[in-house]
């Protein structure tokens, strides 16, 4: 019989807000993959770790994904990194890949899922709380309130066009550009509210609470919040 893959989501950082399910599974298998070069580098590994015991003792997959947007070099890594799973998979075990937050958004996962799943092996996602649900949280305000819109936006491809967007806009993977994201924020001239929060859940957590405050350089796991201000509602 066949392994199963199943896609786990562990949550935004705080190892508290896995979901049993998300303990289960990972229990449950007999191979953990993580999308890093060495487990003890990949924060999903760490937050599981901090709520599962013995986790040292089970078969790992290192599937390190190269951060670059050339779409060949990565569909090459998906592909390698889909190959050496079914590999597993062949053997009967269960496969359990961890990934940040919420596997469905915005996540390597979702592209080596797809490849497994045509292959004809079962697979199977493990919803996480989304890092955005757990900021606003963290921040003791709402996402949206009324008939307000809701955007999550990847501001590493350019966010111009999308602060246009009327409602509360979510700004994810902000790291890399966070010095042009904050011009463009600041050139809003008061139009809008911005709270970013980095690391989220983690013992490195930082909150700004006004865009003035948000640093020129940011860890690579940042989110921006951005509320039209109540002049503009």
């Amino acid at each position: 019989m066949k392994g199963r893959l199943f896609g786990v989501g562990v949550g935004p950082g705080d190892p508290e807000l896995m979901t049993y399910k998300a303990v289960r599974i990972i229990k449950e298998c007999q191979v953990l993959a993580v999308p890093a070069r060495g487990r003890k580098h990949a924060v999903s590994y760490r937050i599981a770790a901090e709520m599962i015991e013995n986790m040292e003792e089970k078969e790992f997959l290192d599937l390190d994904t190269p951060m670059t947007k050339d779409r060949q070099i990565l569909d090459r890594n998906y592909e390698n990194a889909a190959g050496r799973i079914i590999e597993e998979l062949e053997k009967g075990k269960d496969v359990a890949y961890l990934t940040l937050g919420d596997p469905t958004i915005y996540s390597t996962y979702m592209y080596i899922h797809r490849i497994v799943k045509a292959k004809g092996y079962e697979t199977t996602i493990i919803s996480g709380i989304p890092s955005f649900c757990a900021a606003a949280a963290r921040l003791d305000d709402s996402l949206v309130d009324r008939a307000e819109e809701l955007h999550v936006i990847p501001s590493s491809y350019g966010i111009e066009a999308a602060l246009n967007y009327s409602g509360t806009k979510i700004l994810m993977k902000s790291a890399s550009g966070i010095s042009e994201v904050k011009r463009t924020l600041e050139e809003k001239d008061g139009n809008v509210n911005v709270k970013m929060i980095e690391n989220c859940g983690m013992p490195e957590e930082r909150i700004y609470e006004r865009i003035e405050d948000v640093p020129e350089q940011a860890g690579y796991y940042s989110l921006l919040i951005v509320k039209e201000s109540e002049k503009e509602r």
